[in-house]
């Protein structure tokens, strides 16, 4: 499978598995052993975490905030480097079970990580997110509530049901016994979030983080909370981490209050 490995500010994974191969097989060393950089001589960080450099899948709509995680972790931890790749959290699930070379996950949801329960660590949620209504700026066909989106003049797009964005737009809408027919099911929240912008479509259900990223682009309408949905992210190790003890260390470090700072601040809830 495809994988592309980017700094922070990447859309999705594609580059291939076997390009990382040989990264993984250099290791941090002159031996060519694949190890943390921390154990040996005196290179641990200035935290006590192991240097490494380390691989970690994420979920798409943490795409903006872990950029400014990353490089406080960075800051924090001299000499690791963090480089994510994010995708729809079923895709990250995929590369998982393919043999994708990474250390940590975070997912969108709680279902896909649980599936994946032979191949992580225990989870630990490290934030919650709400949906929200995005539509082109200025929202233009006047969207008001979920109801609207029944309008079969609207376009409205959603991820698809496999997509953790799309169950939960799926849930909250059967709930209200609310039938929508979209133009498109997208592979993960960006993408959705892209047709809104581009003016592909009137409307579609988003992260209310994701949908904070874009508002010179787009509108958001609050949906209210007994009628929203709950959306948690948990983060794991990966048992075929080459870099297990630095990869515990980041993980852990997502849930102090220096990180969770840095997620509320982008509208993230506690966990």
């Amino acid at each position: 499978m495809s994988l592309l490995l980017t700094r922070r500010r990447a859309a999705a994974a594609v580059l291939t598995a076997a390009l990382l191969l040989p990264l993984a097989a250099c290791g941090d060393d002159d031996s060519g052993t694949a190890k943390d950089k921390g154990t040996s001589g005196d290179s641990g960080t200035a935290s006590g975490a192991p240097q490494a450099d380390l691989t970690v899948l994420a979920a798409s709509s943490l795409t903006d905030v872990f950029e400014e995680a990353g490089a406080a972790y960075e800051a924090k931890n001299p000499g690791t480097e963090v480089t994510f790749s994010f995708a729809g959290s079923q895709e990250l699930a995929a590369q998982v079970k393919q043999g994708a070379p990474a250390d940590a996950l975070v997912t969108a949801d709680t279902r896909t990580m649980d599936g994946l329960s032979g191949d992580t660590g225990k989870p630990t949620v490290i934030a919650k997110n709400r949906l929200v209504i995005a539509t082109g700026e200025g929202n233009p066909e006047k969207v008001g509530n979920l109801k609207d989106l029944a309008d079969p003049k609207l376009k409205v797009v959603l991820a698809a049901p496999e997509v953790p964005v799309g169950r939960y737009s799926r849930q909250i809408l059967d709930a209200q016994k609310i039938e929508v027919k979209p133009v498109s099911e997208e592979p993960n929240v960006r993408a959705v979030l892209s047709k809104v912008e581009l003016g592909e479509a009137d409307a579609g259900l988003v992260y209310r983080t994701d949908a904070a990223t874009a508002t010179d682009k787009a509108d958001a309408i609050e949906i209210p909370d007994a009628e929203n949905a709950i959306a948690s992210y948990p983060a794991a190790t990966l048992k075929a981490s080459k870099h297990s003890e630095a990869a515990a260390a980041f993980v852990a470090w997502l849930s102090t209050p220096e990180a969770q700072k840095i997620f509320q601040a982008a509208g993230f809830q506690q966990p």
